[in-house]
């Protein structure tokens, strides 16, 4: 679910509702932007105004003709101000809308000519006024984070964000992928403050004035999006892969949990430059933890942003590291979007679902093919909503070059990589990634160029994969159906394809009499397609796309016989998965039943937590399964499993497990502590609020934050409301829970009709950020009308700080843009 779906849900739990504009599809051609002239080098020094989040700048700018004379140059730079403009030391005519500044040079040069144009700007993010995505949240590219020091509990930082085309917000530039310079960057700052840029580090210098001026340069070329500045007082703790620096830059509380989030990254270092055959290519790489980020994560070359959501306590680590995904992907595209950069937004592909599928590349070396499994089947998840099988991967018709960051390009894009590595196999799929890699080194690409590598190496005509799968929509749709001929002894599997355009595709079908199936590779081209087996003996299962590779929907109904022998002889996560989710309603069934009992010791941990959440422990024979549980509650490797099993007993019989809840409390893990306190505050309630009024360290509250609100919000706990005030927004948004949904809504009531003053404040905060940051959704309105009704209530009070409550829900409406 996406966070607009999430921000959604939210306001509609409270009795919210809001207009949408329906979405209307742009017939304009979305080309490559025209080459005039070409980025060769742009050198900068700046400075930053933090009491009106201003910055200074000079930039120098070198650039030559692509192909054509030129006399006149236009650059992107937006919201600006512009002081001063020189080449040679001559002062140039220029004209400036806000958006566009067009140069006159005073002179022709001609290709292969360079020429210097030098810039005296001030940059005003603030003042900046296009509009964000639901991916990236905002497009001011420089953000000042609390530079007045005006709040207690965020530090003072800045940092930039230029995907797609906002670093024209604080440099003078060419703003577009298909161009390529390198860089060098002086920045001035309080001495107080570290930086990081892409490249290196070459000198510090102090100045008289209490500051430092901080030089990076950088010599390899790459686009001006994957700019960045990072300015904050953090700790950096340093790692290496081979000679090269890898650094992380967290929050001085974070320090000690910074390897066990990014740790695993030299490692990551060392897989994907062996799989592509390209050995990571830049001088280092650094990672950075930025407050209030407006997206999940950015791949600045050599210098990542990562968002809050990368820190985690050391219980939630113990758990599952959540992160470890993103810091792959983001690795990943420092070949696929830095090296080689999407030539246009509309071939966006060529970075975001090579960078999508380094996921699961990742999760399957380091922990098998089941967790990639997972990881994948969730992608297809996210991508299998309505509206998403009209767009093609590559689209050169949208209405924003924003809207390219949706499912289609990161999950669906990541999914036909995994169908072509499939058909290709892996080691012509790592040849044809290295194949593009060295073609297009430093340079742009697009699905084109893809598509003639791939079949310089493997031979194969893939005219008809990327025909449908990267210039078309959609997905097969694929009703299929079982035709058994006892007397001849032969089964026929008939494939229809039901959605409008018709796909062709191999598919692997494996018959099973027993346990080893014979396999069948059949080619599917028609709408109603049928393939006719012999067997010997009744086939107990047939097992259409057996391999799990292809990206589409079944509507194939199998038998519980045929489920149950699908989970036993299964290879793929996806066979169990798909056994267990329909044997559920099944259970009464003594071997559905036998199969959920066996699927309690399942060799991946993501199907025990789905068998033990939902086992019918009603049914006869159950005994057994309780004994499986209470062992796994007790001493299952993974913790998660333990935390579900721990929640499975409660339901059971909630009484008995009282001794194993108080251990949980001392377990080093955040989802055992969170199951065994929700479990324990309903049997011995005293107990469970002295443990949760004990927690005093403020990273293992916030680790324990979904299971502590709820019960301080049950507990109507006057001295926690700050503190549940501060994550209502955020526990609503990351649960389908209706149970715990309905306690959240308690909570917000709780809070919007409360004299406490703290909680009031955090609650309109929370509301304020929400509707500025996710404007373009309609957010804004969406809390403007919460906000209001939280007037409404303090302003019926009869408390005796009433001016004081309806001044600040006041004052939070008003700040809302």
């Amino acid at each position: 679910m996406n966070f607009k779906a999430l921000l959604l849900c939210f306001f509609l739990s409270i009795g919210i509702t809001f207009a949408q504009e329906a979405e209307t599809i742009n017939t304009e051609y979305r080309a490559e932007r025209e080459k005039v002239s070409d980025l060769v080098h742009t050198k900068l020094k700046v400075d930053f105004d933090f009491k009106t989040s201003q910055m200074n700048g000079e930039a120098w700018i070198t650039l030559t003709p692509h192909f054509y004379n030129v006399n006149e140059l236009e650059l992107d730079a937006k919201a600006m101000l512009i002081h001063k403009i020189t080449s040679n030391g001559k002062d140039l005519k220029y004209e400036y809308d806000g958006n566009k500044l067009q140069i006159k040079l005073g002179n022709t040069y001609g290709k292969g000519e360079e020429y210097e144009v030098y810039i005296k700007y001030t940059a005003r993010p603030e003042e900046v006024t296009q509009q964000g995505s639901a991916a990236i949240t905002s497009a001011k590219g420089l953000y000042f984070i609390d530079p007045l020091e005006e709040d207690p509990e965020k530090p003072t930082q800045i940092w930039t964000q230029g995907e797609t085309e906002a670093s024209s917000c604080w440099f003078p530039t060419i703003d577009s992928p298909n161009q390529k310079t390198s860089q060098e960057i002086y920045m001035t700052v309080p001495n107080q403050y570290v930086t990081l840029s892409n490249g290196l580090l070459k000198e510090q210098t102090s100045n008289t004035d209490g500051t430092r001026t901080d030089y990076w340069k950088f010599d390899q070329k790459h686009a001006p999006y994957l700019f960045f500045m990072g300015v904050g007082e953090f700790s950096v703790v340093q790692d290496k892969w081979k000679n090269l620096d890898v650094d992380y830059y967290v929050e001085k509380d974070y320090e000690s949990v910074a390897r066990g989030i990014f740790g695993l990254t030299p490692e990551m270092m060392d897989f994907y430059s062996d799989y592509t055959g390209v050995e990571y290519p830049w001088p280092k790489y650094a990672q950075m933890v930025g407050r209030d980020y407006v997206s999940g994560a950015m791949e600045n070359t050599t210098a990542v942003l990562h968002g809050e959501m990368a820190y985690q306590t050391a219980g939630e680590l113990v758990d599952d590291n959540t992160w470890e995904a993103t810091i792959a992907h983001e690795l990943f595209h420092h070949w696929f979007g830095d090296l080689v950069t999407a030539e246009s937004w509309s071939n966006l592909t060529i970075n975001e679902s090579f960078a999508n599928y380094s996921e699961y590349l990742w999760l399957e070396h380091k922990y098998g093919r089941d967790h990639a499994d997972a990881h994948r089947l969730k992608d297809v998840k996210g991508y299998l909503t309505p509206g998403n099988d009209l767009k093609d991967l590559v689209r050169f018709h949208y209405n924003s070059r924003e809207d390219m960051f949706d499912a289609v390009s990161y999950n669906k894009g990541g999914s036909i990589l995994h169908m072509l590595r499939s058909y290709l196999g892996d080691e012509a799929f790592k040849a044809g990634m290295n194949q593009f890699l060295n073609d297009n080194m430093y340079g742009t690409g697009e699905a084109h160029q893809l598509r003639l590598a791939f079949e310089e190496v493997s031979g194969k005509d893939l005219n008809w994969f990327f025909n449908q799968w990267y210039f078309g929509n959609g997905h097969p749709k694929l009703d299929v159906n079982y035709v058994y001929s006892e007397d001849a002894k032969i089964v026929t599997v008939q494939i229809e394809q039901t959605q409008e355009n018709i796909f062709e595709f191999p598919l692997a079908i494996e018959v099973f009499e027993e346990d080893s199936p014979k396999r069948y590779e059949v080619w599917v081209d028609q709408k109603t397609n049928s393939f006719s087996f012999k067997y010997e003996n009744m086939p107990k299962l047939v097992n259409v796309d057996a391999d799990r590779t292809l990206l589409a929907e079944f509507n194939d109904e199998k038998s519980v016989e045929n489920l149950v022998h699908l989970y036993k002889v299964g290879k793929n996560y996806a066979d169990r998965k798909e056994a267990l989710e329909k044997l559920i309603a099944h259970q009464e069934n003594e071997a559905a039943f036998e199969t959920y009992k066996s699927a309690l010791n399942d060799p991946y941990y993501g199907l025990r937590i789905l068998a033990i959440k939902n086992i019918d422990l009603e049914v006869n024979g159950a005994k057994k399964a309780i004994k499986s549980i209470e062992e796994l509650a007790g001493n299952d490797p993974k913790t998660l499993v333990r935390a579900a099993a721990i929640d499975k007993l409660f339901i059971l019989d909630g009484g008995a497990y009282v001794d194993l809840y108080r251990v949980g409390l001392k377990s080093e893990s955040s989802a055992v502590k969170g199951s065994s306190l929700t479990s324990l505050y309903w049997e011995d309630k005293e107990a469970a609020l002295a443990y949760a009024g004990s927690i005093s360290d403020k990273m293992e509250k916030e680790s324990l934050k979904e299971a502590l609100i709820p019960v301080f919000i049950m507990d109507k706990t006057e001295s926690e409301m700050p503190f549940v005030a501060d994550n209502i927004i955020a526990g609503m948004f990351f649960t389908q829970d209706k149970e715990k949904a309905d306690t959240y809504k308690d909570g917000f009531q709780w809070i919007a009709a409360s004299s406490n003053e703290e909680a009031t404040q955090n609650l309109v905060d929370s509301f304020v950020q929400v509707g500025n940051q996710y404007k373009q959704y309609g957010a804004d309105k969406m809390a403007r009308q919460v906000l209001q009704q939280v007037l409404a209530l303090k302003s019926e009070s009869d408390y005796e700080n009433k001016e004081t409550l309806v001044n600040i829900v006041e004052d939070g409406i008003s700040r809302i843009n």
